[in-house]
């Protein structure tokens, strides 16, 4: 669209070119002729010019007004500015006489517009003097014109020329503006068209037709502004109709839903009516099937009087041959010994000849199920049969006087019987509810195997397969400080226990009373992570004790044959973090051996209410490996033997306390080591505790290092540090899995720092013990990692899997994920089924307020994926170097199983984690 301002500026430059011709001189008198010499027609039409070009201004004043509504208050302001702005002095025109006002008459009635200046048409009156356009020189056309007019110079001035409209030949030139061109160009008039009776050429006003454009405009764009208006309210009603279909289909869809859940809800009635139809069907078969067994047996009976006695007990089976109801009447096995129609070959026990197959084959005999009770054994030719229990005959009042009894295979339904009735135990001893019959079930019996879950008032027993065929096998739990009862019960001096609470229930062992009884013998390993802040004056010591078996209603003490198996002291750090420890032990059980954790202190001046505050962690911190006496693992536990020089390498000398195989495992000839007879894997954990002094202990710490020689030539097989303290009581662990070959010797060393004195400690509460089990390499392998130089967390770490480095070749079962693979050197993945279990040690430099160690398990059918085991610790010590932190724990692993080790650190950094000594993991690997 073309802009009307560019427009309107031209026009205005073609007037002002006009204004600059105006007529000057005697004869250009601008008063209307008077008299007798005036023209005849030139009053009228003066008149009638003046009245036409006042009409014209009429409408071009009434558009303006429309259009400009601030331009009929300016233009009557300007005309008085207009008159007095003149530079020449105004000379008085002089009359024309006689035949000398013909032209001159009329171009005077042109020349007096409304405010009686100089010549104007239209608009144009309304503009000062100095800007209106000049009248031109131009030739005339018409009867009327005048042939010459002189001027006062005596010469003829030019006739004037009649100019197209130059707006509407602009139109004209551009017809997009929606307006055709003049007819004088070729094309129809224009929408809007003047009409006025001054002759062409004397003066024309191009802004006249400039405004026209500019209403036409105007009115294109509010048609434009109807056209959108009418859209929007078109896309509006779209969208009500758009919105009112979604309406409607949501509604649609709900009805769909609603008729599906009826159809639903009629199909679980017709399933009900299909089952009641069904059990009456076989109740109704299974009692016909009696009535003629029952007769069959009746008539062969009779007609076997005569026989011996001895005979009189075989069973006769009556089998149908073919379609033809062919009967075989087995007489006895006497006077068949090897029937017609018979099995290829002998059944084995509990089996029988099964006639209905083609051939005969030897099959199963069939037990009797819950609810029914054995009416016939099996034999060689027939299976056992079973007749199932009428319970509402046997106990009338099984449901109640007001309820109907219906009897069930297996089972009966009380009509009517509600679950939260049945909940309360309304189905009787040895019944169950059960849910998706509602009706009550007879429990399983398990027929002499271990019973895994017990039957509850909703729930059928669980039978487990008996252990002997399993090798290995995982349990864990939580573990907690119980609370204080009474006021004499606040003091852990004594000893208290920690309640076990574990979730999984198993053949292998009962949870009961915050205890672990075991059910079957073998070799177990047991870990124990406890993290404790405490403000109690001296240390605490946690550890485990095992208890012989004693008789119901006898009270436990302290000489009933029970026996520390390890313990662990934790300093004092005066309430300011926490502290995490693990105790671990192997020792051989028998069945009712019970297992018990126990929390001391030396003195009494402390109170487990206020003193001792446990950490609650995120996975099980106490689990065990159970090891079948058929896998040939050997446990040993010894003693330290304390000598009276404590030098800076300490190496402790050992005395045996129990071994359940001496061939296989014994010490070295100064008793300083373990020898191994055969190759294996060896699990170990040395504990021992002591006592320093001096301020390089809390600087540097204690390393504690096991070596595995042979012929004279050792290797470093495991190493942890602990933090130092000054003049405090405390306790050095380490624990590890490593191979020996046959002839291997497994030897300790603890190392101090030169200027610490360092006393150590030993009594029979295990604080200082070593603990091992040889398992076969057949049936076990171990790997060692340590973590990689590269990639190692540092800053605000938060829940970081840490990077590892393989230390010696992949064992068969388990290896560390390759740089290339998914999760490379994060993840060790296990490749076959059995049960593992891991020992992390981390040595590192941290402001943390706490740091958390977590193994995470993932992948493996049948195995849930998370945590299997947390560890946490505190500040460093003030002055202390180095701070320690680590984990112990057992679980199930499957093909693809993979564990991962993370830190998190809250509220601090960590600063630096060695990759050299202290910082390892060692995974032990069981079949199962």
């Amino acid at each position: 669209m073309v802009s009307a301002t560019p427009l309107l500026l031209m026009l205005s430059w073609l007037s002002a070119l006009a204004a600059a011709e105006v007529c000057r001189g005697t004869h250009c008198d601008p008063r209307p002729c008077t008299g007798a010499h005036c023209p005849p027609g030139s009053r009228s039409s003066s008149s009638s010019s003046r009245s036409s070009v006042q009409q014209a201004a009429t409408h071009a004043s009434a558009s303006q007004h429309r259009a400009y509504p601030g331009s009929a208050r300016t233009a009557p302001e300007s005309l008085p500015r207009a008159r007095n702005s003149g530079r020449e002095p105004a000379v008085p025109p002089a009359r024309c006489t006689d035949g000398d006002c013909g032209g001159a008459t009329a171009a005077a009635s042109l020349l007096q517009p409304g405010n009686g200046t100089r010549d104007c048409r239209g608009i144009e009156c309304r503009l000062p003097l100095r800007i209106r356009a000049k009248p031109r020189a131009k030739p005339c056309v018409g009867e009327e014109c005048v042939e010459s007019v002189e001027s006062a110079a005596g010469q003829p001035a030019p006739l004037p020329v009649h100019l197209s409209d130059r707006a509407a030949q602009f139109l004209g030139d551009f017809p997009e503006l929606g307006y055709p061109p003049p007819p004088e160009l070729g094309a129809a008039p224009l929408g809007v068209q003047l009409t006025c009776d001054i002759k062409p050429g004397e003066n024309e006003v191009p802004s006249e037709d400039a405004l026209i454009l500019h209403l036409q405009l105007a009115k294109g764009q509010e048609k434009l502004v109807e056209a959108l208006r009418a859209q929007q309210v078109v896309i509006r009603d779209l969208q009500q109709k758009l919105a009112d279909q979604q309406e409607a289909l949501l509604s649609q869809q709900k009805e769909i839903l609603g008729q599906q859940r009826r159809m639903h809800e009629q199909m679980e009635v017709v399933k009900g009516q299909y089952g009641l139809l069904s059990d009456t069907f076989k109740q109704v078969s299974f009692q016909g099937l009696q009535g003629e067994l029952q007769s069959y047996f009746e008539g062969h009976l009779a007609g076997l009087q005569g026989q011996p006695r001895a005979h009189r007990h075989k069973s006769y089976t009556v089998q149908e041959a073919d379609a033809d109801s062919k009967v075989l009447d087995v007489m006895g096995e006497a006077h068949f010994p090897q029937p017609l129609l018979a099995c290829p070959a002998p059944c084995g026990p509990e089996e029988y000849c099964s006639f209905q197959r083609d051939p005969p084959g030897c099959e199963k005999c069939t037990m009797c199920p819950p609810g029914f009770f054995l009416i016939s054994q099996c034999s060689p030719t027939a299976d056992r049969m079973c007749q199932d229990r009428d319970e509402c005959l046997e106990l009338p009042n099984v449901c109640g006087e007001q309820v109907k009894c219906l009897n069930t295979p297996g089972g009966f339904r009380c009509l009517g019987l509600s679950g939260r009735e049945a909940t309360a135990g309304l189905c009787g001893h040895d019944y169950f509810y059960n849910q998706e019959l509602q009706e009550c079930q007879a429990c399983s019996d398990c027929d002499g195997e271990p019973v895994s879950v017990p039957c509850t008032a909703v729930s059928d027993a669980v039978c487990a397969p008996s252990s002997e065929s399993c090798l290995s096998q995982s349990w864990g739990a939580s573990v907690s400080v119980p609370a204080a009862r009474t006021a004499a019960t606040t003091q852990i001096f004594p000893g208290i226990q920690l309640n076990i609470q574990g979730k999984d229930t198993t053949d292998l062992l009962r949870n009961v009373g915050g205890q672990v009884t075991f059910l079957q013998h073998g070799l177990v390993w047991l870990d124990h992570n406890f993290a404790v802040k405490h403000s109690c004056r001296n240390f605490l010591q946690v550890g485990m004790r095992l208890n012989g078996s004693r008789e119901e209603g006898e009270e436990e003490e302290d000489d009933d044959g029970g026996r520390d198996l390890s313990g662990v002291r934790m300093e004092q750090p005066e309430g300011r973090y926490f502290q995490g420890v693990s105790v671990s032990g192997g020792v051989e059980v028998e069945p009712n051996h019970t297992l018990t954790l126990r929390l001391r202190s030396p003195n009494q001046h402390c109170n487990r209410s206020k003193d001792v505050h446990g950490y609650d962690a995120a996975a099980p911190t106490f689990s065990l490996l159970w090891l079948s006496h058929d896998t040939g693992a050997v446990a040993m536990t010894a003693q330290m033997v304390l000598s009276a020089h404590y030098p800076t390498g300490y190496r402790p000398t050992f005395r045996v306390s129990s071994v359940s195989d001496p061939y296989m495992v014994t010490l070295t000839h100064d008793s300083r080591g373990v020898r191994f007879t055969e190759s294996g894997v060896v699990k170990f954990v040395l504990q021992q505790a002591l006592y320093s002094m001096g301020h390089t202990c809390i600087r540097d710490g204690y390393s504690l290092v096991a070596h595995v020689s042979r012929n004279g030539t050792g290797r470093e097989a495991a190493r942890s540090f602990k933090t130092g303290v000054n003049y405090r009581d405390t306790s050095a662990t380490l624990s590890g899995a490593v191979s020996v070959e046959a002839g291997d010797a497994l030897s300790f060393e603890l190392a101090s720092p030169s200027q610490c004195n360092v006393r150590y400690f030993g009594d029979n509460t295990g604080i200082s013990m070593l603990s091992l089990i040889w398992i076969p390499s057949a049936l076990s392998s171990a790997l060692t990692a340590t973590v990689s130089k590269t990639g190692l967390p540092a800053g605000a770490v938060r829940n970081k899997a840490l990077l590892f480095q393989q230390v010696g070749a992949d064992a068969p079962q388990v290896r560390l994920a390759r740089p290339g693979e998914p999760h490379g050197r994060r993840d060790f993945v296990f490749l076959e089924r059995g049960t593992a279990n891991v020992a992390v040690s981390l040595k590192l430099i941290h402001s943390c307020n706490v740091v958390k160690v977590t193994l995470q398990r993932a992948g493996g059918p049948g195995l849930q994926t998370g945590p299997v085991a947390q560890q946490v610790s505190g500040h460093m010590p003030e002055g202390s170097q180095w701070a320690s932190v680590g984990l112990r724990a057992s679980f199930q692993v499957q093909n693809g199983t993979t564990v991962r080790v993370s830190l998190d650190c809250i509220r601090g950094r960590v600063n630096q984690i060695t990759h050299e000594g202290g910082t390892n993991i060692s995974i032990l690997w069981v079949a199962a």
